[in-house]
């Protein structure tokens, strides 16, 4: 990048570009706005509050919002066949119940969206969803549950995330 001078104080940035360089460029986080919103969906009111804070976002940012529901399995119950298919069953019922909700309160919500469904460790599985749909930000709800004050997946995060993370309370 180089100065160039408009013969008034001020400066300009200018992007200099070899002719005939047909490089694309790399997608970078939060360049022109939001483009794209992940939130984590668990069912819990936290996740909901969560979910109602990006898509009002979402809207005024003009940004897809993509709601993801992490079936974390690392549990006991994926230590034997008949345990994978339980909780596998179980996890399948929740998604549809949350995809439900979520259609009942995004509905008078003029913005684009999606949900998905993921399967490993929720805090990577969330980082994972972000970077397959160029997300530029990841808002999940504060856990009173366990981890201290922010929760293990939100306090994993903000640690370890490469884009901004929300907690919303």
């Amino acid at each position: 990048m180089s100065y160039a001078s408009t013969g008034s104080t001020r400066a300009h940035y200018h992007l200099r570009v070899a002719e005939g360089d047909k490089t694309e460029r790399e997608f970078e986080i939060g360049k022109d706005g939001l483009g794209g919103i992940v939130v984590g969906m668990d069912g819990s009111p936290a996740s909901f509050h969560a979910a109602a804070w990006a898509a009002g976002l979402a809207r005024r940012e003009r940004a897809r919002l993509v709601l993801v529901y992490v079936e974390a399995v690392g549990g006991v119950a994926y230590w034997s066949p008949m345990g994978v298919a339980v909780a596998s069953e179980a996890a399948e019922s929740l998604v549809e119940e949350l995809k439900k909700e979520v259609v009942s309160h995004l509905k008078w919500v003029d913005i684009d969206w999606d949900f998905v469904h993921h399967r490993g460790d929720p805090a990577v599985g969330l980082e994972q969803v972000a970077e397959q749909y160029r997300a530029d930000l990841i808002v999940v709800g504060r856990s009173r549950r366990r981890g201290g004050l922010l929760g293990t997946v939100p306090a994993t995060l903000v640690v370890e995330a490469v884009r901004p993370v929300v907690v919303v309370p």
